[in-house]
């Protein structure tokens, strides 16, 4: 092995991977050869540390058509059509350029789903940043929201929910998470893969540039200061012609495969189609258009430019895909062909720089298991119970604390920046417990929620990573969706660090454990390792995005209180801690305790009842209660329906563990009073605790402990507080 100058070290590979890589190749690869296995073999795409853990995860199930492997996950919506949908990260670069980096983060998550042959309809995004006390927060903020809206308002297509954390932990590391969806009838559904020898490869989209190179690379190390190089430039406009003329490819069922340029170019494209097919290429560097002069064959491999597409297509078709791409003004470069040899081979000026088994570098990356090893403070902080914190002398305080806290604000300053096409298929957008979407074909609808709660994977990883599925569920069920699957978004330190891979396995052991007792599938995500800087990393923070379907989007649920004498129950235990609560943090510092513990057969339950309640359209209101507990549910229920409320507290908890102290697979309702006694009913069926708290009505939120009044706040108080911060602390 020739260790002179150790490029492959340079290129983020260990020694023992080089001489792997030479095994395979039966020689010392060239350097086009050794950038293509650096790339491909990074974390970012080979998953080599989380691929053992993942294997824990359920793919499938009755309705799944496609699970981890592809571009996306798709699942059967019945009458011969299917969802797909995806999450991927995009932190590093955001970290980097906010605008460009959120931005080519949305553009990539697009292109998976229109890859598949699928229209997008939809656009969801989990962002974690540090306080906005912090000037660079602010900016990083700022540019990030601004990069979703332009390339999301470019293509037409409307973000409709998802949710914003703000921690120390994330000043230096923020994390982009974007999910889309889209629907496509199920025999027009198109895989990245290429099969028969003798077909042609296609490069087509906006030509090659040096933006990106080696970007997988840069995801797949703790964040520095790195080269503007690795950060992808996007074009929402280029991105919009191109998604339409692949989807009228699709359509006319004028390719058979197709595969998005992103993380590792042109690179990933070839060696993956050709080895999900079990087939080769042979391609041309000098058939692609270039926006650069003088690119090296291994910057035009392993570019990640934007806004590109290969195909594979039968000869015949050629002109017929090159006037599609022709009539938008785009690129369209017949590079090279498919052959049966297994191999991936590269020309470029007329030489051969590059002969590597598509297998090899696309699947032979090896498979990690690091050591595991449980954090010192894991113990220490479980073993807090909050016996010694000093009490409040006014409650009605500690909640307008909370509502003017940047965790728990209200979220205009984020969603009025995101535009809605006049044609819209959404029915219910932000601020709801789940957005719903009707699929125009069919008259369904598509409920999407994200959740993910990092202050409670940090206290207990595995009971965390269940708390994250069982809330993104619940969200689809407190509008009336049952739920589909879910794509998860992973994001972790140093994998390498022992107390780190155990949080990650932990959590991956606790988000398998609630799909399975709750049978939803697991059908695509996004591992996403070192968010950390100097050493010190972020919370871990899976992100769960939840799908689930609706025969009638008209008939759902919502938020408000909004009818005046309606009656407010909580279901579900009363079950909670304040250990990682909210008011804990916030009110005396601290992250620290253990979250309550969950039932899981309870929460599926719950959530089959909520869904039987809604469609019987006895319910007016339904809230899962999360972070701030009851008393910033009730008061987000005023906010939301411009209704006060009058509630007497039930159970045996002081007034501040009932009203602030957090717990799983809980709801509050509100129901007409003649649907009382039909509530109740379905609660007793399904063996749902229930309790009757109070009645809506008045403009102030009133909350009693027996007699003793404990909140009163006039619920336009609450509102100015509550709405004005963000965009405050934005100016």
């Amino acid at each position: 092995m020739d260790n002179k100058n150790k490029q492959w070290l340079e290129m983020g590979l260990t020694g023992e991977e080089y001489r792997l890589i030479c095994r395979e190749m039966g020689r010392e690869p060239n350097i086009c050869e050794l950038n293509m296995f650096s790339v491909m073999w990074s974390e970012h795409c080979s998953y080599k540390y989380s691929r053992s853990s993942l294997r824990l995860l359920p793919t499938t199930g009755e309705r799944v058509l496609q699970g981890p492997g592809e571009n996306a996950g798709v699942i059967d919506l019945g009458g011969g059509w299917a969802v797909v949908f995806k999450i991927e990260s995009h932190n590093h670069p955001s970290a980097v350029d906010p605008y460009q980096g959120a931005a080519t983060g949305v553009g990539g998550i697009v292109r998976d789903i229109f890859t598949m042959g699928a229209r997008p309809l939809a656009l969801a995004n989990s962002l974690r940043l540090g306080p906005l006390s912090s000037e660079r927060s602010r900016h990083l903020f700022k540019g990030i929201v601004a990069g979703v809206a332009a390339y999301g308002n470019g293509l037409g297509l409307p973000v409709v929910a998802g949710e914003t954390g703000f921690d120390r932990c994330y000043e230096g590391n923020p994390l982009v998470n974007a999910m889309a969806l889209g629907v496509v009838p199920v025999e027009q559904l198109i895989r990245g893969r290429a099969t028969r020898p003798g077909q042609l490869v296609a490069l087509a989209g906006a030509p090659t540039g040096r933006d990106g190179i080696h970007g997988v690379t840069f995801a797949s190390e703790e964040l520095e200061e790195k080269a503007e190089a690795a950060v992808h430039i996007g074009d929402p406009a280029a991105g919009k012609l191109l998604m339409e003329a692949c989807l009228e490819l699709a359509r006319r069922k004028l390719i058979a495969g197709m595969q998005d340029l992103g993380g590792a170019g042109l690179t990933c494209a070839v060696t993956e189609m050709a080895a999900r097919g079990g087939a080769g290429m042979e391609i041309s560097l000098d058939l692609v258009p270039l926006r650069e002069e003088d690119m090296a064959a291994y910057e035009i491999a392993i570019s990640e430019s934007q806004e590109r597409m290969l195909m594979v297509l039968d000869p015949p078709q050629e002109e017929a895909v090159r006037q599609v791409f022709q009539e938008r003004g785009l690129h369209f470069n017949i590079i090279g062909r498919v052959t049966a040899d297994g191999l991936v081979q590269i020309k470029h000026r007329g030489r051969v720089v590059a002969r590597v088994p598509a297998a090899a570098v696309a699947e032979g990356a090896p498979a990690y298991s690091p050591p595991l090893e449980e954090p010192e403070y894991y113990r220490e902080l479980g073993s807090f119970k909050g016996e010694r914190l000093p009490a409040e002398g006014d409650l009605n305080r500690v909640l307008l604390k909370i509502l003017g806290s940047e965790e728990a604000a209200g979220r205009e300053w984020i969603w009025k920046q995101f535009k809605y096409t006049v044609n819209s298929p959404v029915v219910k957008g932000p601020g709801e417990e789940a957005a719903i979407i009707r699929v125009p074909e069919t008259g369904q609808g598509i409920a999407v929620a994200l959740d993910g709660n990092s202050r409670l994977v940090y206290l207990d990883p595995y009971r965390g990573g269940m708390l994250a599925v069982a809330e993104a569920t619940r969200n689809l069920a407190c509008v009336g969706a049952r739920p589909l699957g879910i794509t998860d978004g992973l994001n972790f330190g140093n994998p390498e660090r022992p107390e780190i891979y155990w949080q990650f396995r932990r959590a991956v052991e606790g988000i398998a454990k609630a799909c399975r007792v709750l049978q939803v599938p697991v059908v695509g995500g996004n591992v996403s390792f070192y968010n950390e800087v100097e050493g010190e990393a972020i919370y871990p923070t899976p992100i769960i995005g939840a799908v689930g379907l609706m025969e009638d989007p008209e008939i759902s649920c919502q938020i408000a209180f909004n009818h005046g004498s309606d009656i407010i129950y909580l279901l579900g235990p009363d079950r909670v801690s304040l250990g990682g609560s909210l008011y804990l943090e916030l009110c005396h510092g601290r992250v620290a305790g253990s979250p309550a513990a969950i039932d899981l057969e309870l929460e599926g339950r719950l959530q089959e009842m909520l869904c039987r309640a809604i469609g019987e359209q006895i319910l007016n209101s339904a809230h899962d209660l999360s972070e701030g507990g009851l008393a910033v549910a009730l008061a987000e229920c005023c906010l939301e329906g411009n209704w006060g409320a009058a509630v007497v507290l039930t159970g045996v908890q002081a007034p501040r563990e009932a009203l602030f102290g957090e717990g799983p697979s809980r709801v509050l309702v509100a129901v007409p009073v003649e649907q009382e006694a039909r509530l109740q009913a379905l609660a007793a069926e399904y063996a749902v605790p229930l309790a009757k708290l109070g009645q809506v009505g008045g403009d102030r939120l009133l909350i009693k402990k027996g007699e003793e009044v404990v909140i009163d706040q006039p619920v336009e108080e609450m509102g100015r507080i509550y709405r004005e911060v963000i965009g405050c602390r934005m100016r």
